[in-house]
């Protein structure tokens, strides 16, 4: 029997902050590009797009990775539930991998594991959100940072990262942008999306600069130690006794197991203002109403941490520094394509297209749109990561396959160039 609501109307509806946070992801746009794809193209379509290298044998994690996951699902001691917080042991694990050369020690207390380093990223803005606060975020960034602020309600001020130095943070913007509401400032390094990698005398800049305005940094740092040019990766956990730090990692990147959901927010904070400002409290408060990664991927972690050998990594950033070679070569030879810095880390290269020389090419959008549609190559606009007219290219595949994407990227250029 069929029954009908009297009042014509119903008392739900859908959430439209869910909505507005869902417009502006990384995934929706690359969804959109793949539905623009020519279906009688016989090549194979060419990814320029995602971050996700572990479709490709030459990325493949370690053997120890795997084996660590085998044992520690094979020794039953990981199908109950963990604590919120995380296994202790995992924490530990993480702790001391994290000690590496700091001037100061962190303890499994200061580590809360998380489902990737998205969940992190959730739980740091949960707790910072509060009626009129602000956050500053970097424009070119991870969008991914304001569908979360959107969700939060917490206010989005965007400071930028200067093509023309190298992507260093524009620090006059962060103390003109903020003011008495905001609460932390973000920085993503090694650089997604723009392939930077930030020095020490810069990285100390920013921690004066937050520590000044009385604000933490959140330093995410998910592709730590990708690093291959002349530019030493040094973590903003370094400068935690002039600011609060709040460190975003993951085993996704550096293991290249995006799939696994493992990653970590860690609290970098010798004087202790987090816990005199409750933010500590807050983090475990929000982990005690949320999910929390698979119990066995926890368990693996310090034999994950300990087994893997340094040759696999200085695999890993040997074909990155290979990759990057490669993509900025090529796209030197691109005349309507400019590169303003040659990737040193991460895992992509910001670009910009000199659209006045192109016909019927608009916007970024429409030149990615067409790119996919007549050449079968995926690459993000630059309008998803927050600069228009940009492009974001991903070089972490297969060589091959980066020279053929790159290939076709040219001839589509060649092929929409203006008749002089």
């Amino acid at each position: 029997m069929q029954m009908e609501n009297g009042s014509g109307e119903w008392g739900f509806q859908g959430k439209q902050e869910v909505n507005a946070a869902a417009a502006i992801t990384v995934r929706g746009v690359l969804n959109m590009l793949m539905g623009n794809l020519n279906k009688d193209d016989s090549r194979p379509v060419i990814p320029l797009g995602h971050g996700d290298p572990s479709h490709f044998p030459s990325f493949r994690t370690s053997p120890a990775a795997e084996d660590a996951i085998v044992d520690a699902l094979r020794s039953a001691k990981y199908n109950c539930y963990a604590p919120t917080v995380g296994i202790l042991a995992a924490r530990r694990a993480i702790a001391d991998y994290l000690n590496r050369d700091l001037p100061y020690k962190l303890s499994p207390d200061d580590v809360f594991l998380t489902s990737g380093c998205t969940q992190a990223i959730e739980v740091a803005l949960a707790v910072l959100s509060r009626p009129g606060a602000n956050i500053l975020l970097p424009r070119p960034g991870f969008p991914f940072y304001e569908a979360t602020a959107a969700y939060n309600c917490l206010e989005v001020r965007h400071f930028d990262l200067l093509p023309e130095k190298g992507w260093e943070v524009d620090i006059d913007a962060i103390e003109s942008l903020a003011d008495e509401n905001t609460v932390a400032m973000v920085i993503i390094n090694p650089g997604n999306p723009c392939g930077n990698v930030f020095s020490y005398e810069h990285l100390k800049k920013v921690a004066e600069t937050a520590r000044k305005l009385g604000i933490l940094v959140i330093a995410d740092e998910v592709y730590d130690n990708l690093a291959f040019g002349s530019t030493q990766y040094v973590p903003m956990r370094m400068f935690a006794s002039t600011v609060p730090v709040l460190t975003l990692g993951s085993i996704s990147k550096k293991w290249i197991v995006p799939g696994w959901r493992l990653g970590w927010l860690v609290t970098s904070d010798p004087n202790g203002i987090l816990h005199k400002y409750g933010i500590i409290e807050s983090i475990t408060g929000f982990l005690n109403i949320s999910s929390d990664p698979a119990t066995f991927i926890q368990g693996a972690i310090p034999q994950l941490i300990e087994n893997t050998k340094e040759d696999f990594f200085s695999k890993i950033i040997c074909i990155l520094r290979e990759a990057a070679d490669i993509s900025y070569n090529i796209i030197k030879e691109i005349p309507c394509i400019t590169c303003p810095k040659k990737p040193e880390g991460s895992m992509f290269v910001m670009v910009k297209p000199n659209l006045s020389m192109l016909e019927d090419v608009n916007d970024d959008m429409e030149f990615c749109l067409k790119l996919a549609k007549e050449e079968s190559v995926i690459i993000l606009p630059g309008v998803a990561v927050g600069l228009k007219n940009w492009l974001r290219i991903t070089f972490a595949i297969e060589s091959s396959y980066l020279e053929e994407g790159l290939a076709r990227l040219k001839a589509f250029c060649q092929r929409h160039a203006k008749k002089q």
